[in-house]
């Protein structure tokens, strides 16, 4: 019997599962790959991954991660129906309460949801882990191995599940607009786009990298780069005159807000 199945294998899924065949957390040849995708189906048939198009191929696997949109899920329960043994249900669906996977795949299912990002895709990713309807003390011990091997991973109340996908789960974006801005800035000043885009890319990078290495306050580092009646005082002194602070604030508290009206 195959242990694992995973419905779905986009750009999340598939860098879940080269990251954990990489890690050796999953076999190929003990995953199921349901897509209806051919193209995505024989990227990971080439790797000893067993494929199929129906989701309910995915019945009397140990485990089952749903990696589709939301949107999807109707369609893809319907396709798999009751689940008719225990089966963890791994969940990267943003927004679809552990509940409603459970009311429609049956009382067999223990729902584990997991809010990972972009980023997973060079193992760089940050997840949060949360035991849902159903679940039972080590069921999410998979999938912490799974999304550790492809970056960081935290476990939290599923009823914070809304607040991670506001911070980490859309905050790439957050990070890729402050870098549309400083691109601007940089061609305003007369760098070519080029220039622009190798200046801000790898500022960026050194920047996470320091913050992520020093494990340390973003306010302290910043301030040690920071000289009074500088250039940077006088930059950052724009931006807060600017608000931008409480822009990113509210911003993060407006993804929250509508996390909670979709899973409604």
């Amino acid at each position: 019997m195959r242990s694992f199945a995973t419905i779905g294998a986009g750009n999340m899924g598939q860098a879940i599962l080269r990251g954990a065949f990489a890690a050796g957390v999953l076999s190929p040849a003990e995953t199921l790959v349901v897509d209806p995708d051919p193209a995505r189906r024989a990227s990971l048939a080439a790797l000893g991954c067993p494929i199929d198009a129906d989701p309910a191929a995915a019945h009397g696997c140990g485990t089952i991660m749903l990696a589709v949109k939301p949107q999807v899920f109707p369609e893809v329960a319907a396709r798999l129906g009751t689940l008719e043994a225990p089966t963890i249900v791994i969940s990267i669906m943003a927004g679809v309460r552990s509940e409603r996977i459970r009311a429609a795949l049956g009382d067999q299912a223990r729902v584990v949801r997991v809010m990972p990002n972009t980023p997973a895709q060079l193992r760089c990713g940050m997840a949060a882990i949360a035991s849902g309807a159903g679940a039972e003390p080590g069921d999410d011990d998979l999938a912490r191995r799974l999304f550790e091997a492809i970056g960081l991973a935290i476990e939290v109340p599923e009823d914070m599940m809304d607040a991670v996908t506001a911070v980490s789960g859309s905050g790439p974006a957050y990070i890729f607009l402050l870098a549309e801005a400083m691109e601007e800035g940089a061609r305003r000043l007369g760098f070519d786009d080029n220039q622009a885009r190798v200046l801000v890319s790898q500022t960026v990078l050194g920047a996470a990298t320091l913050l992520a290495a020093e494990r340390g306050d973003p306010t302290a580092l910043r301030a040690a780069v920071t000289s009074k009646g500088g250039t940077t005082a006088a930059a950052i002194e724009s931006m807060l005159g600017a608000g931008i602070l409480d822009a990113i604030v509210r911003g993060i508290a407006a993804a929250e807000a509508r996390g909670r009206e979709l899973g409604q």
